[in-house]
Parts: structure tokens; sequence; C-alpha cells
């Protein structure tokens, strides 16, 4: 890990990026190029079924169809076919529909651009909810207890695709208040942009909650109230301050939407380029899936670019002079409830976890289908009768560990790659933008279908926020005045990585991984619900979420017990290490 200061990662270094952008934007485009090869099955057969999912063709169409694609060619010949193409401006034909790539994908990037925006406005705004009690008792000195941020982590645990539903059940189908299906206007994107942004919203402002109070026990924040300045003046300082370290987490939590939004897209039939790569992805259609890929891997890039110069801008001239004062938690007491809000957690979802382990999660009985929750069965039953409480318990030790598993292997990737902050800021910005789903494509092309195939593929793709959130936090660190201090006094590598790098950056590293446990089972989830990943009749949080899905109007309780566990999981990581960490440190 790299402990030299920020003076000496300058303009000299800031090619290093650039060769990152551009060697992971070239290794993903090549991946994409060799996916139909690495399938296992025959492209030809895969288009023709796109095509006409009725049709059984025969040897003869099939070779027809190889020679008229090209396919015998190889993936790179059609590679370097597609990118002559696109320098001329033409990014070729689809393979399904016959008609050109360009202006499908720039007509679906810019619905799905229009949507990003609209869900930022909507995490900007929940943010500002969570952590508004801190904004507003820092500023004036009054902030006498630290926070658990369960109401944030509860939030955060809201699966998408469940809210989506609940959305567009509620205020478009009962209500009538807005559009529940197409893209038509305004109007349409309401919806849809509040249960993207939501999630979203409650995991940035629960970061920035915990940032906040260290901006306001710093020097300058007493003294300025000591002297009589406006709290609103305190309050805009410390935020300016405390957003530093966690604006980096917008590029791979909002950005990411843009290709990640697929199950929303699908509820609200949304054309967007998430679902277009999607489809292209399944049916194999390359043309349009490199495109894609490509507006992908560009937005990720600018949006990386943008969100740099604006925290470059928040930390001023401090960050290159390296004077900026050091974040460091003041000691406040934890909240009195929360050791009972940790022990009711764990109570309950070890009651759930018994409760279903004593009953069988395979058991049919299709004369009781979609029975409500009763005695026999506390939680109802799914679509094939089978009990919920069963599947629920059955599947928590595999959903818990799975996820939980991926998350330390992401969280430490990301640590790493993190610390190689010009050449790791270019290969976050391009894998930040890539859907979970066709990571899942490619890596099941190599493994086959399996749980730890899809575990491969989210750790493909999830180490990216930390590898944000470390990078921003070391090259503060890096900045300060008591690093630069210890290196003058002749402070090795050793002692300045225990000292003051790793303490800057695990406790933040650590409770992002928490707010994020939720996020990765359903990533999971969607997986194997496209049967990349875990393959049923296995029980799987997860899973039950996304088979019960569209019987959410019909049957409410299918999704709510699966739902119920993801958010007492996510409260019970959150306030646990809560409990468990220090609660501060005096300088």
């Amino acid at each position: 890990m790299s402990v030299a200061p920020a003076a000496a990662h300058g303009r000299p270094t800031r090619w290093r990026a650039g060769v990152g952008r551009v060697v992971a934007g070239g290794t993903l485009l090549t991946a994409v190029a060799f996916l139909p090869w690495l399938s296992g099955t025959d492209p030809a057969l895969t288009v023709l079924r796109a095509r006409s999912a009725e049709q059984d063709p025969t040897p003869a169409q099939l070779s027809a169809l190889r020679e008229r694609l090209g396919l015998d060619e190889g993936p790179l010949a059609h590679l370097a076919a597609w990118l002559d193409g696109l320098a001329h401006g033409d990014a070729g034909t689809s393979w399904v529909s016959g008609e050109p790539v360009l202006p499908e994908v720039t007509n679906a990037f810019a619905v799905s651009v229009t949507l990003m925006l609209g869900a930022l406005t909507v995490t900007v705004a929940v943010a500002a909810l969570v952590c508004a009690r801190t904004l507003h008792l820092g500023s004036r000195r009054r902030l006498r207890q630290g926070r658990a941020g369960t109401g944030a982590a509860v939030l955060a645990a809201l699966p998408k695709f469940l809210l989506a539903s609940l959305l567009a059940t509620v205020c478009g189908v009962w209500l009538g208040w807005f559009p529940s299906q197409g893209w038509a206007g305004p109007r349409s994107m309401v919806l849809p942009a509040l249960a993207l942004g939501v999630p979203s919203g409650a995991m940035i402002g629960g970061l920035l909650d915990q940032s906040l109070p260290a901006a306001f026990h710093e020097p300058w924040a007493r003294t300025w109230r000591a002297n009589g300045l406006p709290s609103g003046r305190i309050a805009r300082t410390a935020l300016r301050r405390a957003l530093s370290g966690v604006l980096p987490q917008l590029l791979p939590t909002v950005v990411a939407l843009v290709g990640g939004a697929v199950a929303v897209e699908k509820i609200f039939n949304i054309p967007g380029l998430g679902r277009l790569a999607l489809e292209a992805a399944i049916a194999q259609d390359l043309p349009p899936l490199q495109t894609a890929t490509l507006a992908l891997v560009l937005l990720g890039v600018c949006a990386g670019l943008v969100i740099q110069a604006v925290r470059r801008a928040l930390l001023g001239p401090a960050l290159r002079d390296g004077a900026l004062p050091a974040l460091h938690p003041p000691t406040l007491p934890r909240p009195r409830s929360l050791p009972w809000i940790v022990g009711f957690c764990a109570l309950a979802l070890l009651t759930l976890v018994v409760a279903g382990l004593l009953r069988d999660p395979l058991l049919v009985d299709t004369t009781a289908r979609l029975l409500p929750p009763s005695a026999a069965h506390p939680l109802g039953t799914d679509s094939l009768g089978r009990d919920l409480l069963a599947r629920l318990g059955h599947g928590a030790l595999r959903t818990a560990g799975v996820a939980l598993t991926v998350t330390v292997v992401s969280a430490l990737a990301g640590l790493l790659i993190g610390t190689a902050t010009q050449v790791g800021a270019g290969l976050t910005e391009v894998v930040s933008t890539l859907p979970a789903v066709l990571a899942g494509l490619l890596t099941t092309a190599v493994t086959g279908p399996s749980v730890w195939g899809a575990a491969c593929a989210v750790c493909l793709v999830a180490w990216t926020p930390y590898a944000a959130q470390t990078a921003a936090l070391l090259e503060q660190e890096r900045a300060s005045g008591h690093m630069l201090a210890s290196i003058s006094f002749g402070a090795g590598r050793s002692y300045l990585l225990r000292h003051h790098l790793l303490p800057a950056v695990l406790p933040a590293l650590v409770r992002n991984a928490l707010l994020r446990l939720p996020t990765t089972v359903l990533v999971l989830a969607s997986l194997g619900f496209l049967g990349l990943g875990e393959q049923p009749p296995t029980p799987e949080w997860g899973r039950l979420l996304s088979e019960n899905q569209p019987y959410v109007e019909l049957a409410p309780w299918t999704v709510l017990g699966p739902a119920l566990a993801l958010v007492l999981l996510s409260v019970l990581a959150v306030s646990g290490t809560a409990i468990g960490r220090p609660a501060g440190r005096r300088r």
C-alpha cells in the first residue's frame, strides 16, 4: 500500500488513470465480443430462436445464418469490424431485428440517463433527510449522542424491484397518480426514480451521517461557533468537508443505475439501456450488446471525471498543499436503545430461522397455493403451496453465508485496488457501470450456472464502491498535516500504514460493506432468477423475493417475510457494528 503524501501523486501520474481506463474498457469490450463463443451454445441457434421462439431451425438454416453473419471468422474479426464501422459512425445492424444499432442504443441511452438524473434527485433528497438531524444539531454544538443508523439501514435494505412493484400497484394502478407503464413524459419518470433513488439515498445518507460528527469536531467549527458565526454557514462548511469523502460513492451507487436498473425497467416497461443490453446478451445479439457496453463505459468515465473534479473543488488548495485536517470522530455516547434494537433484531431473526428449520421447505401442496398467514403457515404459502416460513429458515445460512463471503471478498479487493489511486480510478470508473447481469452471463459462460459462479460474477463488479471510497479517504489522509508531520519525524511505511492509513479507511469501509449486504443478496437473487445462479427449488431469500414478485398485488405476504428478514439482517449488521466499535477518538 502506498503511503506517500498527496503531493507525490499529482499531475505526473495522471496518465496512469488514462491507461487504466483504456485497458479496462478494452478488456471489457473484448470479453463481450467473446460471449457468443464462450457460452457453449451455437450463436446461430440462439439468434434464430430470438427471432422466432417457435421456430425449429434446420441445419441448412443454421449454416446459412453462420455464413451471413460471419460467425466462422471468430470473435476478434467481429470486434475489429465493429470498431472499424464505429469509427465511421456505423455501429452495425442487429443480428435479431436487422435494424441499425446506433439509433436504438442512442434512444435507450437517453431514456436511461434521464431516469438516472431523476433517481439522483431522489437520492440527494433522501440523503438530506437522513442526515438532517446531525447537520442541525452539529452546527449548533448540540450533538450529544451518536446514531446507530438503523433508519438508513432499513431503507437501504428495501429491494428496488419490490419497491417498484409496490409503487406501480399503489400509486400507479390503485390511486392513478402516475403512469405505471411506459415512457411517455416526465410523469412516467416519478415512480421508477423513487424506486431507484430511495434505497440509494439511504445508503449515501447513512455514510454521510457517520462522517458529519467528525467534521463538526474539527477546531475550526468550535472557533467559528465561539465567534458567533451563523449556524447555517457552519453546517455548509461541515457538509462540504464530509461530502468529499462520500461523493465518490455516487459513481457506483447512482451512475450504475443506468446499466443495472433492469428489473425496474421491466416492471415499468421502460426502454432503457440496461434492459437493451440484457436482452441483447441473452439473444447473443453482438452489435447492440457491444455498442451498449461502450456507452456504459463512456458514461462511467465521464461521470468519474466530473465527480473527481467536484470533489477536488470541495477540498480546495488544502488537498494539493498537504494541509488538510484529518477527520476524527468525537467521543459520543451511543443511544441507550441500541442494545435493545440489536437484541430484538437478533431474537426475531433467530426465531424465524429456527421455526423455519423445523418445517419442510420442498413440500408442494397445490391445494394450498397463495394462502395468507395462519397458524398452519405463519408466513403464508407461495404459488406452489410451499410453506414460506420453511423456505425462509432453510435459506438463511446459505443466503447469509454467500452474501457475506461476496461482501468480504469485494471489500478486500476494493481496498487493494483503491490504494492504486491513479490506475485504480480508471478501472473503477469503467467497471462501476457494468451490469451485474452482464458479468453473470460472462462468468456463467465459463463456469456454468451455479451459486458460486454467480458469486464470482458479483465479485467482479461489487468491489467498485469500496475502491472509490478507499481512494478518496486515502487521498485525504495523505494530504493531512499530521501525516506529513509523522513523515518529517522519520515514520516508516509500516508505522504510517498502522497508525494513519488503515484507521482512516477501515471503519468507513466496514460500515459501507454492511449497508450494502442486503443489496448483495438481491443481486445474487437476480442472477439466480435468470438461471445464472442458485437453481430452484433451493430456498434462498433473494430467490423468494424474485419468484413471488409477480404476486405482490394478489398475495403481498409472499414477499413480506423475505423482505422483513433482509431488513432485520441489515439493521442487525449495522447496529451490531455500532456497539462493537469504539465510540470515538480524542486528539
